[in-house]
């Protein structure tokens, strides 16, 4: 195989690579992570999910830039070309590795939503339902699986588009609420605005770019949507209007109806402000969301699980096996190691089911941070030597790509020495120097 789309179909539409990004981005870490935030910044926390925004757009707009010079190849290969094999295959690893663990968060969590409809079922039976579930999903084809997506994903947009309506609503006393209108005075009461100052905004960050994991996905469509080039710089500064908005406008409405420090940890904020309304079913509606809201994430972590595994394969970086697809254009051997891995993390959730989300939940954001990292080196080097002009070019080079590097490089070492992330950290390097090991039989 000379090439990794060779066998890829080009059935993406600018919709679909949109509502991917989105769904992968959009799922824990609004509906269930945003207590966290809040609970560290106050109310002031929606600066931070702004300033974190604008250091997605960095790495976005870098990921559309070069997409308009090399076309027909994805973000591994930016990287690939500016710094050769060995950074490639070890960021290749990484990424993958990053998106089997978040499937195997988001399935036990689907399942332990279930849980609250079936309480007697077993965690682990219920998630390997949901693993059953997603992997169907993605044996379609790459049309039918965008088309799916879209639906799942907008599912839970919507979702929190009428969260923003209705909370706003009842901010301002248009709707009754079953306590005393708060109007603006949650954000004036209880320390006010900035309660614990401006140093927790800035230490909240290193959660916040955690749930805005996974945008960079789009990168991964680029081999599968037709004129890539063309239509990804539409999409990047549209789709980060829509994460900043779907994340900084319900922090505004959860703080704006439920005293920062009042949140309760175990539930979601979400639940909270709709048992606020006193609306009959509203825990079974949530809940409905919230299980959509997990097997989307999921459903998109398959999608750039399986597609960076063909792309390694087809270069080399992986045996050659999982470069195989189906004739629906579905890396298919790639996709039955994911099925693979999903039922090994269903039964482990039998085993040590606390301990399990601890040491998982770690790993997706140190990997975040260094594909980011990775991909705004790419273009501060690729610039001067691209073959051809680009049509898309990030503005403020190289000032602004420089200084969201410096960022991106603070928040990561912030995060090597919080002692609870060693044993994450731990396993991405043994990721690495397993597959290093590895190497030289491919």
């Amino acid at each position: 195989m000379k090439s990794n789309e060779a066998s890829l179909q080009k059935k993406l539409l600018p919709r679909h690579i949109s509502f991917m990004a989105m769904g992968g981005v959009i799922g824990t870490g609004i509906f269930k992570g945003s207590s966290e935030t809040i609970s560290i910044a106050g109310p002031a926390v929606i600066l931070t999910y702004v300033l974190a925004g604008l250091l997605l757009l960095v790495v976005m707009g870098a990921i559309a830039e070069m997409a308009t010079v090399y076309p027909n190849r994805n973000m591994k290969d930016f990287i690939r070309e500016a710094f050769g094999e060995r950074l490639s295959f070890i960021v290749g690893w990484l990424y993958c590795f990053m998106w089997l663990t978040v499937c195997v968060i988001e399935v036990l969590a689907a399942g332990s939503f279930l849980q609250y409809w079936l309480p007697d079922a077993p965690l682990w039976l219920l998630s390997l339902a949901c693993g059953a579930l997603i992997i169907g999903i993605n044996m379609m084809s790459v049309a039918g699986y965008g088309e799916t997506e879209f639906w799942l994903a907008g599912i839970k947009i919507a979702m929190i588009i009428i969260f923003i309506v209705l909370g706003t609503s009842l901010i301002f006393g248009l709707l009754p609420m079953t306590e005393a209108t708060p109007y603006l005075h949650n954000f004036t009461d209880h320390g006010g605005f900035l309660p614990r100052g401006w140093a927790p905004i800035f230490s909240a960050l290193l959660v916040v770019m955690f749930s805005y994991g996974g945008s960079e996905l789009i990168g991964l469509t680029l081999t599968e949507t037709k004129d890539a080039e063309k239509v990804l710089p539409k999409v990047v500064k549209s789709f980060i209007l829509r994460v900043i908005l779907f994340y900084s406008l319900p922090i505004l409405v959860i703080c704006g109806l439920i005293p920062w420090n009042q949140l309760n940890d175990h539930t979601s904020p979400f639940v909270q402000v709709l048992a606020a309304t006193g609306l009959k079913g509203a825990d079974h509606i949530m809940n409905f969301i919230l299980i959509t809201a997990v097997l989307s994430a999921a459903n998109s972590g398959i999608y750039g699980a399986t597609r960076m595994l063909h792309s390694m394969a087809s270069q080399g970086e992986a045996p050659r096996g999982l470069a195989k697809t189906s004739a629906k254009g579905v890396p298919i051997n790639s996709l039955k190691l994911c099925a693979v891995v999903l039922v090994i993390g269903s039964l482990l959730a039998y085993f040590a089911q606390d301990g399990l989300f601890r040491v998982l939940m770690a790993v997706p954001g140190f990997v975040v941070l260094l594909v980011w990292i990775s991909i705004c080196m790419s273009q501060l080097k690729l610039r001067k030597s691209y073959p051809k002009e680009a049509t898309f070019k990030v503005w403020g080079f190289p000032y602004i790509t420089v200084l969201t590097l410096v960022c991106l490089a603070v928040i990561a070492i912030s995060f090597l020495f919080d002692a609870q992330n060693r044993i994450s950290i731990g396993s991405c390097l043994a990721v690495v120097v397993i597959r290093e090991i590895q190497k030289e039989e491919l």
